[in-house]
């Protein structure tokens, strides 16, 4: 007994011995001269990207609330109603449309995500850049010159503030504080994917004014909103400066937030070792969370370079992760697409990872900028779809307000939908009974409330919305519309009615829950074309490549359509998969790639994702790991090779790996479900599962040797046997049924441990 206890000590320490390592780290042996290629820091609330612009070393700063938040000029007119858009898609007259609810988006610079400034260090002086390292284990850049000046900084994990250590230094060393360029002449306008100049904006330029060894620059933007960020430094040797940052927001009628200097003066009462000490001690339990291990170096550190990524811009106290989160584009532009909250798929992608990867807390930020915002979104609804209930725009300010552009996507009535389904996942990973009751059904009642009353029946009898879209098929244009359901939005009603239902038993509201369970089955079945594969609408067959896969929305990542419910659903998913593949990546971004492998992982193809993951890292990524959402080796691997940097395409990436080696969707765990035949050697640590079980795993050769469970919450879970024969090795606390069919029912308490290893017979 006491060796089987050694052996499996070792066996589950091997398991933990897969976390981020060195090996994961971003090295170069210069400084980055663009923005976009810079090393990046960040803490959810302010960012830091690190490179060298000219002969000075850049530290470009941001904050996640800098917002210009004027509404859309011209956007809240007499026409700014469904009815009457719906009016002018029967009239085919949609040429108004465009003008007035599309065009302000391109026309207008703001609202919009505005950058905060920048930190410069004149370093001419010292010779090349010998090495820059980014220690993902602690988030900490360090950079060193050949005259053997060094520099150490970080952006403090938990506190508002950036830190700096220059060591070795020749002489005396000055911060300069930068401002963005809000004044001068207008060369680039009504280009929201290159950007406008920031200058369009309007500002006056702000002030930047030295007291001492501190620099403050307070800028003034849009109806009182201001914004400052201070340095301050100190010499704490001969040739050694420590110093902090810090940027503070003011907006009109909200409360008074503390003020970059008074944060700082603050900060600089301790040094900058013991501040490192704490902010590590974050990192290294945001790293214990899960880990992982797989033979494909390129795949697994790209992994833990989104994991870093993920914890440099996601809090449960900041905004939610918008398209470029705290890293704001730094060339005297507005960010591309206004650096806005787009609800069409960048939102939601870049969460799909927070889940599996046992990051549930930094997820709640998304849902509480949701919670926060929600009578916005009821103000919106009722003024544009004039029902009860709740829809949210598509595209968004930072609290919520709809800013224009393709209305099918903009405007769409399923927007809400898409997002119920993170309200959907935090409640099945967490089990959380007073975030069910509290956020995750009145989320989902609201939005089934919505689309009852938006919805009409058909001659046949299924429901179904008057005109109806696929975001971003037929572009902006009167084709866009469809008469019938098209399975994007069809998929969405479903699934809202579905897990309404769900949510509605588990509470034990089960008049509530038959309402929607009627509901739900007056939609009709999905559109298929002869081959048995997923369409766009019933009148229009996947005939193009495209970078939004909304027609399999009800495979990936809803999962209506399971690879498990048999040979129809496989035949279905697997046909769709084909179809869209075969029909080329032309028009694909970089994380339609990432998309695809989340749904080849579904049909359990396990080297068709690895190959798209693969390419989306090689082909689709900076040097710093940014998905630049063009093809940057310009080999035919999208017509699109343009460089906008956006990180839903980033996060898919790493929601794609978890998804090869686990998953829980179809009410079972199913360990490694789409590895490729030749990765021998694959571990994961803590991964999560739906019902809060967190599951690590270890396949040496071509056999899985062990799985570990452990039970958050107590419940019952299935776990389908990865190996033919087991035992037992360890057992504290489940109730293990075995019926012979392959799986195990498993009951257990909160804390139960069980560890299974291969019987290898």
């Amino acid at each position: 007994m006491n060796k089987l206890i050694a052996a499996l000590a070792l066996s589950v320490a091997a398991m933990t011995s897969y976390a981020q390592s060195s090996m994961h780290d971003l090295q170069f042996n210069q400084l980055a001269s663009r923005w976009d290629e810079a090393v990046p820091l960040g803490n959810g609330l302010l960012g830091a990207l690190i490179w060298q612009k000219g002969d000075h070393l850049r530290f470009s700063l941001d904050r996640a609330d800098l917002w210009d938040l004027r509404p859309m000029k011209g956007l809240h007119r007499k026409e700014f109603s469904y009815q009457w858009v719906i009016d002018q898609v029967h009239k085919k007259d949609y040429q108004p449309v465009q003008q007035y609810l599309d065009a302000p988006y391109d026309a207008e610079a703001a609202p919009s995500k505005i950058p905060g400034g920048a930190l410069e260090f004149d370093t001419k002086d010292w010779g090349p850049v010998q090495s820059v390292h980014l220690s993902l284990h602690n988030a900490l850049c360090e950079v060193k010159w050949s005259n053997g000046a060094s520099l150490q900084t970080f952006v403090d994990a938990a506190k508002p503030v950036g830190w700096f250590r220059f060591e070795n230094i020749p002489a005396q060393l000055i911060p300069q504080l930068v401002a963005p360029q809000y004044q001068g002449a207008v060369k680039n306008s009504g280009d929201p994917v290159g950007g406008d100049d920031l200058s369009r904006l309007g500002y006056k330029q702000g002030d930047i004014r030295q007291t001492g060894n501190s620099i403050t620059y307070h800028q003034e933007g849009w109806n009182g909103f201001t914004y400052d960020i201070n340095v301050r430094w100190k010499q704490t040797a001969a040739h050694t400066i420590e110093g902090v940052w810090s940027i503070s927001s003011q907006y009109p009628k909200q409360p008074v937030q503390e003020l970059a200097e008074k944060v700082t003066a603050r900060s600089t009462a301790q040094a900058f070792d013991k501040a490192l000490i704490a902010h590590s001690g974050w990192w290294r339990q945001f790293w214990s969370k899960s880990a992982i291990h797989v033979p494909d170096t390129l795949l697994e550190k790209q992994w833990y370079l989104e994991q870093y990524k993920f914890g440099a811009a996601a809090r449960k106290d900041a905004p939610p992760i918008s398209l470029q989160a705290v890293w704001t584009a730094d060339n005297g532009r507005i960010a591309p697409w206004k650096g806005d909250y787009h609800h069409d798929l960048n939102t939601q992608l870049s969460y799909w990872p927070s889940y599996s990867s046992n990051h549930l807390e930094e997820a709640t930020g998304y849902l509480r900028h949701l919670e926060n915002n929600k009578a916005n979104y009821l103000r919106y609804t009722k003024m544009y779809f004039g029902v009860p209930g709740l829809a949210v725009p598509g595209v968004t300010t930072l609290d919520g307000t709809e800013m224009g552009g393709w209305i099918q996507y903009s405007l769409s009535p399923t927007v809400s939908s898409w997002l119920a389904q993170h309200y959907y996942l935090q409640w099945r990973y967490s089990m959380d009974k007073n975030f069910l009751k509290e956020k995750a059904y009145p989320w989902f009642k609201n939005t089934a409330t919505f689309l009852e009353n938006i919805t009409l029946k058909d001659e046949n009898g299924h429901r179904k919305l008057k005109i109806s879209s696929s975001p971003e098929i037929n572009d902006n244009s009167l084709e866009a519309w469809f008469p019938q359901n098209t399975n994007y939005d069809l998929a969405l009603m479903k699934f809202t009615f579905s897990k309404a239902a769900e949510l509605a038993t588990a509470l034990g509201l089960s008049s509530e829950a038959a309402h929607w369970k009627k509901i739900l089955a007056e939609y009709g079945d999905f559109a298929l074309s002869p081959q048995h594969e997923l369409m766009f609408a019933p009148s229009m067959a996947y005939n193009q490549s495209h970078r939004h896969f909304s027609h399999m929305m009800a495979i990936h990542p809803l999962g209506l359509i399971k690879w498990e419910d048999g040979e129809a659903a496989q035949t279905i998913i697997r046909n769709s998969i084909h179809l869209t593949d075969s029909m080329g990546p032309a028009y694909w971004c970089g994380y339609s790639y990432s998309w695809m492998a989340n749904l080849k992982a579904r049909a359990k193809d396990g080297a068709g994702a690895a190959r798209d993951l693969q390419i989306f890292a090689k082909a689709f990524c900076s040097i710093n790991s940014f998905h630049l959402n063009g093809d940057q080796t310009k080999s035919g691997l999208s017509k699109f090779t343009y460089r906008p940097f956006t990180l839903e395409g980033n996060f898919a990436f790493a929601a794609g790996l978890q998804e090869m080696l686990l998953q829980s969707y179809a009410g079972f765990i199913d360990i490694m479900p789409a590895i490729p035949a030749n990765w021998d050697n694959v571990a994961f640590e803590n991964l999560r599962t739906e019902g809060a079980f967190l599951v690590s795993a270890k396949k040496d050769g071509s056999q899985v040797a062990e799985v570990k469970i452990v039970s958050k919450k107590g419940g019952t879970t299935r776990l389908k046997l990865p190996f033919k024969t087991f035992y037992a090795a360890s057992n504290k606390g489940f109730v293990i049924k075995n019926n012979g069919d392959g799986f195990l029912q498993l009951n257990s308490q909160p804390g139960s441990v069980l560890v299974l290893k291969n019987g290898y017979e």
